[in-house]
């Protein structure tokens, strides 16, 4: 059988120009429920981080990117270092492809594309190693999450 599901991923392989988050981790809101989504596999509670990929070559729209953290609490991000711009890097990756349709061209056509789905176990700054799995660093300073 073929890989089916989540794609383990290391960071660097993903984002090799380092992100940088835009604000602070907030409880991902489920639309129906109106209630804060649970992961289908831990059952743990899932964080989203807005993130920007530092990417030269990344085009405007596709630089902005959601990733989904899997943890227990709220993930704590290292302080902004530029602006609201705080290094970051994500632990425990993984990557979903799926077809995302974004309307019709001019001859009735659905327009597709790939689109990826990013979700992780815990965030840190930059070049810190990940103490222990399963969620979020205590920060300690600006150079640790």
């Amino acid at each position: 059988m073929g890989i089916q599901g989540r794609i383990p991923v290391e960071f660097g392989q993903v984002f090799p120009h380092g992100v940088y988050a835009t604000g602070q981790a907030e409880p991902l809101t489920n639309f129906d429920t109106k209630r804060q989504e649970i992961d289908k596999d831990t059952g743990l509670p899932v964080w989203v981080v807005d993130v920007y990929d530092a990417d030269p070559a990344a085009k405007h729209k596709a630089s902005a990117i959601r990733v989904r953290v899997i943890a227990r609490e709220c993930p704590v991000l290292p302080e902004p270092v530029m602006g609201p711009f705080r290094p970051v890097e994500f632990t425990g990756m993984t990557v979903t492809p799926y077809v995302e349709v974004s309307g019709k061209n001019p001859q009735g056509e659905p327009i597709t594309r790939i689109a990826y789905s990013y979700r992780a176990t815990g965030v840190q700054a930059p070049n810190t190693p990940a103490a222990g799995r399963g969620g979020a660093r205590p920060a300690a300073g600006k150079d640790a999450a």
